[in-house]
């Protein structure tokens, strides 16, 4: 339709008489005149509504089910964000615990040995090919750390270290097969040199081929020159296996490392020397055994046996009351 004035005043007059209809609808209430009209129109058009509506709530919904699983999505990738926060500040407290322990440890032997120590984080392995049994600790010049300082843990001897940079050292481990220190037996002071081999025990030679050792002996390191590369005093391990003498200069003995250096955590480097040699001190105590229980059996006249001990004493003491008794 053109815009003309025709056109406008028959917009005007249709809006007028929209308006007059509504007027008259409310003020009709339930007798209103266009009531009929509007269900005439009901009738018409409410079958088209339902059947549009009943196309389209499956659209609906379905529109809605999505929007629903982005949002329970959402709030299950929430809720496993969460539940690996916490699982990781679980672990994270495990082993602020662990390493808490292992510090404890540390300067527990370091009072024991008189060293000064640093703590160090083990912060890389070296690779195996070859043998070569390294770590690097997070430490190196700028924190004292030079060439040539034993580095131990709460267990024992770990090694020495070998490399230093400004901010990280190596560490060569004892486990190393070009790793050696001296060593010396506990109490009978018999004096050896420990080699590494691998995984395996420390191959240990004592100097004196007759020398008693038997499996479950104690060795410490002997210590070196002023005290570089090893201090003297610290674990190396215990006695598994002995070979036979067979009248060498030098016997063979196996060697249980104290140290698990494929766990290796948190260590420390000895930057001063105790000022005299901490001898056994830094080895842990032995268990005690367990107190043996022991019943002596002593016939009886009447064929009977009867056991003595703190019963029996009783017993005695009652006969010689009843006897004095009888006395009296």
């Amino acid at each position: 339709m053109r815009d003309t004035r025709e056109s406008r005043l028959l917009l005007v007059l249709l809006i007028v008489i929209a308006f007059a209809l509504i007027t008259v609808d409310i003020r009709g209430g339930e007798e209103s005149p266009v009531d009929g009209a509007r269900q005439g129109a009901a009738t018409v058009f409410g079958p088209v509504e339902n059947g549009v509506a009943a196309a389209v709530e499956p659209i609906g919904n379905a529109i809605g089910a999505v929007r629903d699983s982005g949002e329970r999505h959402d709030r299950i990738s929430q809720l496993e964000r969460e539940n690996a926060e916490l699982k990781q500040n679980l672990g994270s407290d495990e082993r602020n615990r662990s390493r808490s322990r292992q510090l404890d440890k540390i300067y527990k032997a370091a009072s024991a040995g008189q060293y000064g120590i640093k703590g160090a984080e083990v912060i890389a392995i070296g690779a195996a090919q070859g043998f070569s049994w390294t770590v690097t600790i997070d430490i190196g010049s700028a924190d004292g750390i030079r060439r040539d300082m034993t580095v131990l843990n709460g267990d024992g001897l770990v090694g020495r270290v070998t490399t230093v940079g400004p901010n990280t050292a190596t560490v060569l481990l004892a486990s190393d097969p070009d790793f050696t220190v001296g060593t010396r037996m506990e109490k009978t002071d018999e004096l050896g040199f420990a080699t590494g081999q691998g995984d395996r025990p420390l191959l240990v030679q004592l100097l004196n081929g007759k020398a008693k050792v038997k499996p479950g002996d104690r060795l410490v390191t002997f210590g070196s020159q002023a005290d570089k590369p090893f201090v003297p005093g610290v674990p190396v391990g215990e006695v598994v296996r002995v070979d036979p003498s067979g009248g060498d200069l030098m016997r063979n003995i196996y060697v249980r490392p104290y140290v698990g250096f494929s766990k290796l955590d948190i260590v420390g480097v000895v930057v001063e020397a105790p000022r005299s040699d901490p001898r056994d001190a830094v080895l842990p105590s032995k268990p005690k055994p367990a107190p043996t229980v022991t019943v002596t059996v002593t016939p009886s006249p009447d064929g009977q046996d009867q056991g003595t001990g703190q019963d029996s004493g009783t017993a005695q003491d009652s006969d010689v009351a009843d006897g004095q008794n009888d006395e009296q």
